[in-house]
């Protein structure tokens, strides 16, 4: 079975999202990845866009910083890409993001296909407290569910935190790789995301995208 894994934040750079499909540890990371069982990558990736929008909160192990999450009920449109994947994959994909092993012999797998399913069903499925445990289904494309994770809490309920340089980079060449806009779009957007406003001036958000996108 096939689905969409809806990524919002720095997975939408394809280079980044290699490293939880094939495991390492990328450039300026701090977190090695075991990767999933299936290493093939995906079949097909879209733009897409959520109702909503993200923000930035908690502390990344991998990059320092706060995290992306998606928030349904925040105004606005969440701009975001969609990988064609496997369910294995889509599992091995948030067990990481979970900080558990892919294919890990616990509850954990079968819960997380439990959980899809309820997403399916209902539009949300919590597996956890914990960030990336909450499972969301904004809809279908092409008869396929779209599935994405992030935290219980809407952004009115946490702490908002800015994000690193790294990683708010990773998301630009994300947003220029999947919907292709220029850097002053991608920079206005970012600008204006919890989390990002409460910490970065938006000349120096301008500044860091021109760079992110000039890098190869």
């Amino acid at each position: 079975m096939l689905v969409w894994y809806v990524a919002y934040g720095s997975n939408m750079h394809a280079a980044r999202l290699a490293w939880y499909i094939g495991g390492g540890c990328p450039p300026g990371g701090l977190r090695t990845y075991p990767g999933c069982r299936d290493r093939r990558p995906p079949s097909r990736s879209v733009p897409v866009s959520l109702p909503g929008g993200i923000y930035f909160a908690g502390a990344s192990r991998a990059w320092t910083g706060g995290m992306a999450f998606y928030d349904p009920q925040l105004p606005g449109v969440a701009a975001a890409r969609a990988y064609l994947v496997t369910v294995e994959q889509f599992t091995d994909i948030a067990a990481q993001e979970m900080y558990r092993p892919a294919g890990h012999t616990t509850d954990l797998i079968p819960a997380t296909g439990a959980a899809i399913d309820a997403a399916v069903a209902n539009g949300r499925a919590t597996l956890g407290p914990g960030r990336y445990e909450t499972l969301v289904c904004p809809g279908s494309l092409d008869g396929v569910p779209l599935l994405t994770f992030t935290a219980p809490e809407p952004a009115s309920a946490v702490r908002c935190r800015p994000p690193a340089s790294i990683y708010l980079s990773m998301i630009a060449r994300g947003l220029r790789e999947s919907h292709g806009w220029p850097a002053e779009r991608i920079a206005d957007y970012l600008a204006c995301r919890p989390g990002v406003a409460d910490g970065w001036p938006p000349d120096a958000v301008a500044a860091l995208v021109i760079e992110a996108l000039t890098v190869d």
